[in-house]
Parts: structure tokens; sequence; C-alpha cells
């Protein structure tokens, strides 16, 4: 009978963290959807802007065009949905820490809250680079690296895309401090081993801004000094993510009841 009020206690568990799962991501996809409905009146003005960097640099009287029959009436919603997840990223990050927080120590929490607010705030601030700095560099070389006699008119979908991917790139590697942090606090690595890597890590961010930008020492400097920076602001945060014993953590609040089960596993096994 006790094994059995054990079992049923477990599933009652399990059932109830998936409804409020499926609660979460309800409200989740209801928030996108209420921003997107303020926002889709909006579209085409959305997208103007988004095509700014790349107009200032096109020839007179040129324009962009569209390929597909329906992009002109597709390509501007698709933006302001994405623009709609990308607003509503610190709700959706709310309701993820909502509802991961309880299982965890308190210790833990006290770490992970942090960490997300600050790889929302590096992400942002990396899509920002990217249209401020990083765009109007890109879009000049590109356009006036176009042969003669080559019209430069680019379709509003594939460019919408390379934005896009642009966007993801700049955003993930102002997540570096991030990742750091995360590599000391899992134990992977000490800062002390991160230190004696800086070369590598110098190296690695000159490679990955000639990969992501054009071919000229400017922009992929813009990109590589950053990054680099980014990494020694966090290698200087992860010296307070170092490890501690187990003995410093503190037991979340439903330990006692997990107690409890196992203390009945115990005396139904004897």
């Amino acid at each position: 009978m006790s094994q059995n009020n054990f079992n049923e206690a477990g599933e009652h568990s399990f059932i109830s963290h998936l409804i409020e799962l499926r609660n979460r991501l309800l409200k989740a996809v209801l928030c996108v959807l209420v921003v997107f409905l303020g926002l889709a009146s909006y579209a085409n003005e959305i997208y103007s802007l988004l095509a700014g960097p790349l107009m200032q640099h096109m020839p007179k009287n040129s324009t962009m065009i569209a390929i597909d029959v329906a992009s002109p009436f597709f390509t501007p919603f698709k933006l302001a949905l994405i623009v709609s997840v990308f607003i509503s990223v610190p709700f959706i990050l709310y309701q993820f820490w909502a509802f991961v927080a309880p299982g965890l120590y308190k210790r833990e929490r006290r770490m992970i809250l942090p960490l997300l607010v600050a790889s929302t705030l590096l992400f942002y601030m990396g899509v920002a680079f990217a249209y401020f700095v990083v765009f109007p560099l890109v879009f000049g070389f590109l356009t006036a690296a176009a042969p003669d006699g080559v019209a430069v008119m680019t379709d509003i979908a594939k460019y919408l895309d390379f934005v896009l991917s642009l966007f993801f790139a700049f955003g993930v590697c102002f997540e570096v401090p991030i990742f750091t942090i995360v590599l000391v606090w899992t134990g992977l690595v000490t800062p002390a081993d991160l230190a004696d890597k800086r070369p590598y890590v110098i190296v690695g961010a000159f490679i990955i801004g000639a990969v992501l930008t054009p071919p000229d020492a400017i922009s992929q400097t813009l990109l590589a000094v950053p990054m680099w920076m980014l990494f020694e602001l966090g290698l200087l945060c992860s010296r307070l993510f170092v490890p501690k014993p187990d003995s410093d953590y503190q037991t979340p609040d439903d330990a006692e009841m997990d107690a409890r089960l196992d203390k009945i596993e115990r005396q139904e096994d004897e």
C-alpha cells in the first residue's frame, strides 16, 4: 500500500509539472500573439526601418524588389512576427524561470536569474551593434563592390533572411561572457585555465570576425575586439561563480517531501 502511495505521488507530481509547463507555454505564445496583433498594422513601416541601412547605400533611384508574388505581403508580416518574439523574450524567459526555479537549489536560483537577465541584455546589445555599426559597413562595402553595369536590387525576402542571420550571429557572439561564466560554474574549466588560453581566444575572435563580416580589416576588427573585451568581462565575472563544496548548497523547497517518500520506500523494502 505504501509503495502504491509512493507511485501515485510520483505520477501526480509528473502530471502537475506537465500541466504547469503547458500553461506557461500557452502564456508565452499568447504574449507573442498579442504583441504581433499590435505590430501587424505597422509591418511595412517596420520593414522599411530594417531596410534603412541598405537603402542608404544603394544607388540613387534604385529600389528593392520582390521576386515571389506573395513576398510583398508575407515578408513584412514575417518580420513583424519575429519582432514580436524579440520583444516578448523577457516575458518568455520569466515563464521559463518560474517553471524551473522551484526545482533549483537556493544558491542556483541566486546565480541563474542574473545570468538570464544578463544574457537577454547581451543579446539585445549584439543585435543593436549589428544594426547600427555593422550593417552600414557591410552594405556600404557590398554595394560599392558591385561591378560596373550591375544594378543593385535586392529581393526583400532574401534581404530579411540575410539580416536575421547576422542578427542571430552577433547576438550569439555577444553571449561570450555568459558562456565563460557557465564553463567556470559547471567546473569544466577554471578562471586560470581560461586566462592561459587568452591568445587562442583572441585569434578565434578575429577568425569569427573574418567569417561573419566583409573581407576588410575595419569590420573584422569591430566584431573581434568587442568579443575579446566581452571574454575579458566574462573572465572577470566568472571568479564569482567558482563552484563551492556541496555542503554549501541549501536544499530545495520540496526536499522534505522527497525525503519522506524515500523513507516510505525503504520501509516497504524492509
